[in-house]
């Protein structure tokens, strides 16, 4: 479960950014949009991000990505040709003569302790690695290994059986990562490396018939009744679905039924656009829950009427697992206190200069009758676009 994720020096966010899922205390609204794990602090199920185009919003599910797939890809070319993962994944703030390290740490929280793991690196080199892992019955804090450059010391759990293979870490290699490939009697570098590189899942990185091959018959072998509520509750217009094996491929099949009852077929991939991104939104934010993940969705509003935006929302509201949604979006419909606590909305805005920068609402004072959505739009909490007249007409 994701606790804070901390970018640096990344893409158009220069500067170091936090996004944070500590819910604040002095908000009692909307209980059932947080997770309790029964310590002092609550954790948010959802936040939603906006920003105007080119704010940097998809920078940021970008760069949480950037950090998964360096820690799942650093160790595997090395002693090959390819490139390494840091230099392809070194995505420095651009507009700067002098370009500086960049830096990620995630914390999250696993069976019971809170991990804080994060690096320094840049096209050459890992500068710095760190993992510290606390205890949330006792708040105690114990050091698992600190790295800068090639020096690498481990925490007294671990030092007696990482020490041996500390000189074999090469400078553009993650310490996890290396870890994470070996069989050790603890099992806490598996388990955090499997929570960074498992549990974070984007939309995005889906292909829509790949997804649909693989992931669509279990659900209807073993879930169709909820699938089919799904359909039937976003007004799809379907009655039924079903598929068949055809030699080496799968076809999936709609039934419609026409007002006199006649049943009419149709392949799926014959279905509109946003209906197949419905259904596989369903799966994919199913499976997260099941596997209690964290899901990335840039402009989850794309193709989405906003009552089905908020049935998808609501699947995580509604489930007492920890999974947890952060999106961005364009549409405002759900920027109420209704829908929404103060401290699960973010904007990000670009500066003239280039810089984008997160912030929360709650960072402002808010009257207890103010409009979100209203105050949103009139340029109250910034993030949107700053439009300009435009001479239109043409030239006489």
């Amino acid at each position: 479960m994701l606790v804070q994720f901390m970018l640096k020096n990344v893409l158009s966010f220069k500067e170091e950014t936090v996004i944070d899922m500590t819910a604040v205390h002095a908000y009692k609204e909307h209980p059932s949009n947080l997770i309790d794990l029964g310590t002092e602090e609550r954790f948010l199920k959802v936040s939603s991000i906006y920003g105007a185009n080119a704010s940097g919003k998809s920078n940021l599910m970008k760069a949480m990505l950037f950090f998964q797939e360096i820690l799942k890809k650093s160790l595997n070319n090395v002693d090959d040709h390819s490139v390494p993962a840091i230099q392809k994944y070194f995505v420095p703030f651009q507009f700067e003569e002098h370009q500086e390290n960049s830096e990620f740490e995630m914390i999250q929280i696993l069976d019971g302790c809170e991990y804080r793991y994060g690096f320094e690196y840049n096209a050459e080199r890992i500068e710095m690695e760190w993992l510290y892992q606390k205890d949330l019955q006792t708040n105690r804090t114990r050091t698992i290994f600190e790295r800068a450059a090639d020096d690498i010391s481990f925490g007294a759990s671990v030092r007696k059986e990482c020490d041996r293979y500390k000189a074999q870490i090469p400078s553009e290699t993650l310490v996890l990562s290396v870890f994470n490939r070996f069989r050790m009697k603890t099992d806490l570098f598996r388990m955090v490396y499997a929570g960074i590189t498992r549990s974070l899942i984007s939309f995005s990185s889906f292909k829509d018939k790949e997804l649909i091959n693989r992931f669509l018959p279990l659900f209807l072998d073993n879930k169709k009744d909820k699938f089919m509520n799904f359909l039937h509750a976003i007004d799809a217009g379907i009655d039924d679905l079903f598929y068949e094996q055809r030699e080496k491929e799968i076809q999936f099949i709609t039934v419609h039924k026409s007002s006199s009852g006649k049943a009419y077929y149709l392949d799926l991939f014959d279905e509109s656009e946003g209906t197949r991104k419905s259904m596989i939104l369903f799966i994919v934010v199913q499976t997260t829950i099941l596997n209690q993940g964290l899901l990335l969705v840039d402009e989850l509003n794309t193709k989405l009427h906003p009552l089905l935006l908020k049935f998808i929302i609501d699947l995580f509201y509604d489930d007492k697992t920890t999974a947890q949604l952060i999106y961005t979006t364009h549409d405002t419909t759900l920027m109420d206190k209704r829908y929404f606590r103060k401290d699960q909305i973010w904007f990000v805005q670009k500066d003239a200069f280039g810089y984008s920068r997160l912030y929360a609402l709650s960072d402002f004072k808010i009257r207890s009758d103010a409009s979100f959505e209203e105050d949103y739009l009139s340029g109250v909490y910034g993030g949107i676009p700053l439009l300009q007249e435009m001479d239109t007409k043409e030239d006489e």
